[in-house]
């Protein structure tokens, strides 16, 4: 086989690989303009709907409190809902101020932590649950932040035979990163919730701002064992066919990574979380085949698209690659400027839906100037490649800042 005849095949094997995942980014930006479908009319104003709210904290000294106190604010009735905080290896003085509030406070002695353990203990633990059984749990994170409202307008739409994930966005840009990471996340509600839900898929979760029928969970929560118990949940709910519905007017305040320590390790969590979720679902496909489990297929596909953030910068970098051997080369390395072609269509494509997927008060000028910042973050994540271990458990826990 000539050098210009292998050149030819891996350009266009690369060229398959990546507009495999932008096709499906930009398929599902264009739908997320859709318009959104008429919804059930809200229940009563009256609240009636019972509440489990969990907040995981491991090491969340610096958030949690704030956290805490701010959601105490509700303006729903207060024997409607028990606040129930797992904390996972806080200080003695972080504890004593979470004590003093009127909540649940469980600290368990893992010896090996995870979200999934604390969620876990909290649900199994005979102490932990004031009354024999609730509707609804509710996940939070310890830097999250809600409005007085939140439980109320969760009571209106609530459903037994549905999970909701709520409208997580960022609370801060105290740089590029937490800008970037923040504008990353709206771009993610798009395309992975928004977008699925306008054309009748369940939503992603996001591993907090999450609810769940409180029974469903209790039978469910045992199945967890890995650090992304977010992607397991989906699993199961869609194996369930559970429909996720994606609350995009309730929204909670999320903190944003700010340093490049803790960009990598979020996003080498969530890389091997992928990759995880990925060998796990592949087992149950040829049954969501014969049973026409789209949403479970549609997971299952997500799982194994290739990072957003890397697309930015190999579609660019290789459709620059191409353009130089089939244009510029002085040597004839490639027979026909045709793929070329093919790259700067994907390009095309890959800007448009990162556009359509920002919401427009997000798109400004100030957006092109953090840009600069994004090369730098794609290469840590690259070397987290090089530290993906599918069979890896362990927590990789991001700081936050006071």
């Amino acid at each position: 086989m000539s050098v210009p005849t292998i050149i030819s095949v891996v350009d266009i094997l690369l060229w398959i690989i990546m507009a495999a995942s932008t096709l499906y980014v930009l398929f599902f930006a264009l739908a997320s303009l859709l318009p959104k479908s008429q919804q059930p009319k809200a229940k009563s104003q009256q609240p009636t709907a019972t509440f489990l709210v969990l907040f995981p904290a491991y090491h969340e000294d610096t958030v949690i409190v704030n956290s805490v106190e701010a959601f105490l604010r509700q303006n729903y009735p207060q024997d409607q809902y028990q606040v129930v905080v797992i904390s996972d290896h806080m200080r003695e003085e972080t504890n004593t101020r979470l004590s003093a509030l009127p909540i649940t406070l469980l600290q368990p002695a893992f010896e090996k932590s995870s979200k999934a353990k604390a969620l876990q203990y909290a649900i199994h633990s005979p102490s932990a649950i004031h009354q024999p059984i609730f509707d609804y749990v509710v996940i939070l994170d310890a830097d999250n932040i809600v409005a007085p409202d939140f439980l109320t307008r969760l009571s209106q739409i609530a459903c037994k035979q549905e999970a909701i994930q709520c409208h997580r966005t960022a609370k801060n840009a105290d740089n590029d990163i937490a800008a970037l990471d923040g504008i990353s996340e709206e771009i993610n509600n798009s395309i992975f919730r928004r977008g699925h839900n306008r054309i009748g898929l369940s939503s992603a979760l996001i591993g907090s701002g999450m609810c769940f029928d409180y029974e469903w969970f209790k039978a469910n929560v045992s199945h967890l064992d890995s650090a992304v118990e977010d992607r397991e949940l989906e699993a199961l709910l869609l194996r369930q066919r559970i429909f996720i519905r994606y609350a995009e007017d309730i929204f909670v305040m999320d903190e944003k990574v700010n340093s490049s320590d803790n960009f990598q390790r979020q996003r080498l969590r969530w890389m091997t979380g992928q990759v995880q979720a990925l060998f796990r679902m592949l087992p149950y496909i040829p049954k969501a085949v014969i049973t026409g489990n789209i949403n479970y297929i549609d997971k299952t596909i997500q799982q194994a698209l290739i990072p957003r953030s890397i697309l930015l910068v190999l579609v660019p970098l290789f459709t620059l690659l191409s353009t130089l051997i089939s244009h510029l080369s002085p040597f004839t390395l490639h027979p026909s400027p045709f793929t070329s072609y093919l790259w700067w269509f994907l390009l095309a494509c890959l800007i448009i839906a990162i556009v359509i997927a920002i919401p427009s008060q997000l798109r400004t000028r100030a957006i092109f100037t953090k840009a600069i910042t994004l090369p730098r973050l794609v290469w840590r994540m690259l070397t987290n490649l090089l530290h993906i271990k599918p069979s890896n458990k362990e927590f990789l826990h991001t700081t936050h800042q006071q």
